[in-house]
């Protein structure tokens, strides 16, 4: 157990930090419904509700279908401006009553709590991924973190039910120097979960982003002092308020990179759609050069620029494929290319997550599959480097393949098969590159969908267990968990 203690930044974190320079940023942000159920909100802003939808929302108010319950209403000025030409930037973020008509899902998707050896810290993986906050600058109505953003109470592998906390620097620098102390003094691996060094770190949240430059540096100074090797930081924030990108934050990220050259660093963005970077007309056409080229939305391609001008860091990007979003091959064609095209890589879609309501916005996964196999047909070798994943409790999960013709001689596969394959296992890894093959299910949303169908699974896709806790998880895992709760 690690205990709270007080934490002391050594000389060369105190001169880094010292250079740190602060920015206002006006944000504009409308928080939550009422703006629009009392009209508070800026005039111009006002119509992004009809009085129908406005009416329709209020009475579920106080109900168990209230939906800024279910996830808060977040929005900011650069974003609405966006959505006034886009449809789909406007699903993105304005809630509906649909999305509490089924309430099905995971308090706790991918049971990931299992995996909190230290509080606002998971470590299933070789990385460990960290809740630095709580909110970002607008809210994601299919938000994966919906239970954190709405500070719900979870129940716990403990059997304690409460909300998910934050990261704190002293906790998690102790946890990662006493984990990789151990490992060092037992040959390079951890003796009970197999594990090698804890190397490498995503800030998550919540958005790192709307965090002060001085907090974000103390977190990166932290973590390269603690021996982390690599650190991401996971982002909307390019989406939501690209002016947050500007000349103090990309000086505090080159006094960072020059004090701790050694430590790589990564900007995970999420862009669903091309209308989210490409610039537009008043009639919603994409604007082009003298060339033909799209263009991007001025303050977008101007952070762009700034991050993926610097050699020493990566701009990637990652988004689920949502339904009335981007379930588009055209839009994830373009997204795509243009992306690459700005020095970006194209790092992963996903599968819609089991989160709670997640029938309002999963597709179904054969549909996602062959919808990124479409848009990619029109993109060079470098360009779709993106895999589709689904994130099963056991890890990430690539849907590698889905057919149209049966396997002769197995016995399911008549309507053809879906193939999934690990790409990332817990602990020490031992399931990662094994399959499974179920018969096909073209409704099915999630794992739970293809249960009466499983023709092959070394990967133990549906037949797995649960962590005996979540202090320490071991190598061997044990404990049935219900299939209901696969994530």
């Amino acid at each position: 157990m690690i205990q709270s203690q007080e934490y002391v930044p050594t000389d060369r974190e105190k001169a880094f930090l010292e250079s740190v320079e602060e920015t206002r940023y006006e944000r504009e942000i409308i928080n939550g419904l009422s703006p629009f159920f009392n009209e508070k909100a800026p005039e111009d802003m006002m119509s992004f509700y009809s009085n129908d939808e406005v009416v329709s929302l209020k009475v579920l108010k106080g109900t168990d279908r209230d939906v800024e319950s279910r996830m808060p209403v977040k929005i900011t000025r650069h974003y609405y401006e966006l959505a006034r030409t886009s449809p789909s930037i406007q699903r993105i973020v304005k809630a509906s009553p649909d999305e509490t008509n089924d309430l099905a899902g995971s308090e706790d998707p991918g049971n990931q709590m299992d995996y909190s050896p230290v509080e606002g810290l998971l470590h299933k993986y070789e990385m460990g991924l960290m809740y630095v906050v709580s909110t970002c600058s607008a809210h994601c109505r299919f938000c994966y973190r919906e239970e954190l953003i709405a500070r719900k109470e979870i129940a716990r592998q403990d059997g304690t039910v409460k909300k998910k906390g934050l990261a704190k620097i002293p906790e998690i620098t102790a946890y990662i120097r006493e984990h990789n102390e151990i490992v060092a003094r037992n040959g390079g691996v951890h003796p009970e979960t197999g594990r090698e060094k804890l190397r490498e770190i995503l800030l998550s949240g919540g958005d790192p982003m709307v965090l002060n430059n001085g907090k974000i540096a103390a977190w990166l100074a932290a973590l390269a002092e603690a021996g982390v090797e690599s650190i991401r930081i996971g982002t909307k924030e390019m989406a939501f308020y690209p002016q947050r990108f500007d000349r103090t934050f990309l000086e505090m990220l080159d006094r960072f990179h020059e004090t701790y050259p050694q430590v790589g660093l990564h900007m995970m963005v999420h862009f669903e759609h091309p209308d989210e970077i490409l610039a537009k007309t008043a009639d919603g056409e994409y604007i082009r050069d003298d060339k033909g080229l799209l263009q991007w939305i001025p303050a977008t391609g101007e952070a762009m620029r700034g991050l993926a001008g610097r050699g020493w860091l990566t701009v990637e990007n990652q988004a689920p494929i949502i339904k009335g979003i981007n379930d588009d091959p055209a839009a994830l064609r373009i997204l795509q290319r243009e992306f690459k095209r700005a020095g970006g890589e194209n790092h992963y879609f996903f599968c819609g997550r089991d989160i709670v309501a997640y029938k309002a916005f999963n597709i179904p996964i054969e549909s996602a599959w062959g919808i990124l196999n479409e848009s990619q047909k029109g993109l060079s070798g470098i360009e779709n480097h993106a895999r589709l994943s689904i994130t099963h409790y056991k890890g990430k999960t690539e849907v590698n393949a889905v057919t149209s013709e049966p396997i002769p001689g197995l016995a399911g596969s008549e309507n053809g098969v879906v193939i999934f394959k690990l790409l990332r296992n817990a602990g020490s890894a031992p399931d990662r590159g094994k399959v499974c093959i179920v018969g096909r299910n073209p409704d099915a949303l999630w794992f739970d969908d293809y249960e009466d169908r499983v023709l092959f699974d070394e990967a133990g896709l549906f037949d797995y267990t649960r962590v005996s806790k979540s202090e320490a998880p071991p190598a061997n895992l044990v404990s049935s968990l219900p299939r209901s709760s696969c994530g």
